[in-house]
């Protein structure tokens, strides 16, 4: 993957990390398209980001992905790179449904079925490429699990595994699969996140990411050296108490 002058789409980029990777991508060279549901969102970028093309979408609806695709390929033809960024996430009590279910629904709409249904709508278009990759967010989470948010971290290691999965399928093409593997970041994506400090900053982060692609362009997963703690447990056999270590000191899961 050339960051230096690809074309990239990277719905779910209206704040957090998705627009924060746009911006440095953007610096590098890349064209890139930000996607989001809120217009106000995107015509604040725009003004204050002129290289970033924008884009409306919502990607927990499957018409209005199927919409974007179509705006989106009428307008950079060239498109080679999908980062399927689309996420959210839900503190949830397990021990009575309405506690749980509503939100559960939502996160599994929004984190897995958006990005299976975000890569059916490019896949035809970035098979027909030179050169192409899909980059899917999983996280930390998908590897040892936050207490309070179940259906986030499940959501999350399905992406996972879908990601291991359609590389596979796809190794006879020329679309590459990677997946990046984001630990918790200071964004918006729980309350209190953004100033939370066991969370790593956001511009140290994508800074991070960034230049993993650059010097690591054949890795399969984007892995920051902080998430390496929790995306290991298993393998270096202290699974618990990466597990406990966790969730004391995560102010969510207290």
């Amino acid at each position: 993957m050339d960051i230096s002058g690809g074309t990239i789409f990277i719905p779910g980029a209206t704040s957090g990390i998705g627009l924060a990777l746009a911006v440095q991508l953007d610096a590098k060279g890349s064209t890139v398209i930000v996607g989001g549901r809120r217009a106000e969102l995107l015509e604040r970028i725009a003004t204050e980001h002129p290289g970033l093309d924008t884009v409306a979408i919502d990607t927990a609806d499957p018409a209005s992905i199927d919409a974007a695709a179509k705006q989106v390929l009428a307008n950079h033809p060239d498109l080679n790179v999908l980062v399927t960024m689309a996420g959210i996430m839900h503190i949830e009590d397990w021990h009575r449904p309405e506690s749980f279910l509503a939100a559960a629904e939502s996160v599994i709409t929004t984190n897995l079925l958006g990005p299976i249904r975000l890569i059916g709508a490019f896949i035809e278009h970035l098979q027909a490429q030179p050169d192409a990759t899909i980059i899917t967010v999983s996280s930390g989470l998908a590897f040892a699990p936050l207490k309070v948010t179940p259906s986030y971290n499940a959501s999350k290691a399905a992406v996972h595994m879908l990601s291991e999965s359609i590389r596979l399928q796809l190794a006879d093409t020329n679309v590459q699969v990677k997946e990046l593997v984001p630990p918790a970041v200071r964004t918006e994506l729980l309350p209190g996140q953004e100033d939370s400090g066991v969370a790593m900053p956001l511009d140290e982060y994508v800074t991070e990411v960034v230049a993993l692609l650059e010097n690591q362009p054949d890795a399969n997963e984007i892995q920051v050296e902080r998430v390496k703690f929790l995306r290991y447990g298993e393998a270096r056999g202290d699974y618990d108490q990466v597990v406990a270590a966790l969730n004391a000191s995560d102010p969510h899961a207290n």
